[in-house]
């Protein structure tokens, strides 16, 4: 069956990479939570979709620039009730600590769109640490930061392919990149994927599966395919189509 991830927890209905979202979405029957992690310049890591604060706290500057306790002091917008700053990773693994809820972990670049230096160990160090490597699954749009997981553990990595790539390389182009890679798993814009598309990759052997599926149009599209998994920002949504079309299946 199709899954569903709730995108850095549920954006449009609990704000972006929340405490309130990851709280929400704990609970909630989805298969997996995605979320987006920077390194702060003192070495603690942050649970943030941006590489800067600017766009969603009531704080600016680049997250690797910054002390743990500057980053902390940042406000997150639309955060509702609970705490309302940006989260440690060692946070999120606490409130997924009891949760069958498995991770989709992004490794984000930095500011200016270059992987962070010797970041990806320490990520996966964390993950570790917190007894919640085995139920993480990775991703990157960067393929040079799938190969450094690839060096880091030996848990799954999947190539996020923004539309620009898949326009530039075409469908064979880039199943081709990620065989020789060592790529095993494709995603792609939902508005970009399409049967061909996905019989391509899975003939190649790859899996496949969607991001940005936000929209019930969007979601409805992802179930049609029956990609392997999608990320939502209105996890709830997903949740109340996916259980819609299990009542209608005899």
């Amino acid at each position: 069956m199709t899954r569903i991830a709730s995108h850095r927890g549920g954006t449009l209905e609990f704000g972006d990479s929340t405490w309130a979202g990851f709280t929400a979405t704990a609970a909630m029957a989805v298969d997996e939570v995605e979320f987006d992690l920077h390194p702060t310049a003192d070495g603690r890591i942050i649970v943030h979709h941006d590489a800067t604060l600017d766009r969603t706290t009531d704080t600016s500057g680049a997250i690797a620039e910054m002390t743990a306790t500057e980053v902390r002091a940042a406000v997150v917008d639309h955060a509702g009730a609970g705490f309302r700053h940006p989260l440690f990773i060692e946070e999120l693994c606490t409130i997924f600590a009891e949760s069958p809820v498995g991770f989709r972990c992004e490794i984000k670049p930095g500011a200016d769109g270059r992987a962070y230096k010797g970041f990806v160990p320490k990520a996966v160090k964390a993950l570790a640490a917190a007894g919640k490597l085995s139920a993480t699954t990775f991703s990157s749009f960067l393929i040079d930061t799938l190969t450094e997981l690839g060096g880091a553990t030996n848990r799954p990595a999947l190539w996020l392919v923004s539309p620009p790539v898949l326009s530039q390389l075409g469908a064979r182009g880039v199943i081709d990149l990620a065989r020789l890679r060592g790529i095993v798993e494709i995603s792609v814009h939902i508005d970009t994927a399409t049967p061909a598309l996905m019989r391509s990759a899975e003939d190649a052997g790859l899996a496949f599966g969607c991001y940005a599926a936000h929209t019930r149009s969007q979601i409805e599209k992802a179930f049609d395919l029956s990609v392997k998994v999608f990320t939502t920002d209105r996890p709830s949504l997903a949740i109340a189509i996916r259980n819609a079309r299990m009542e209608e299946t005899p």
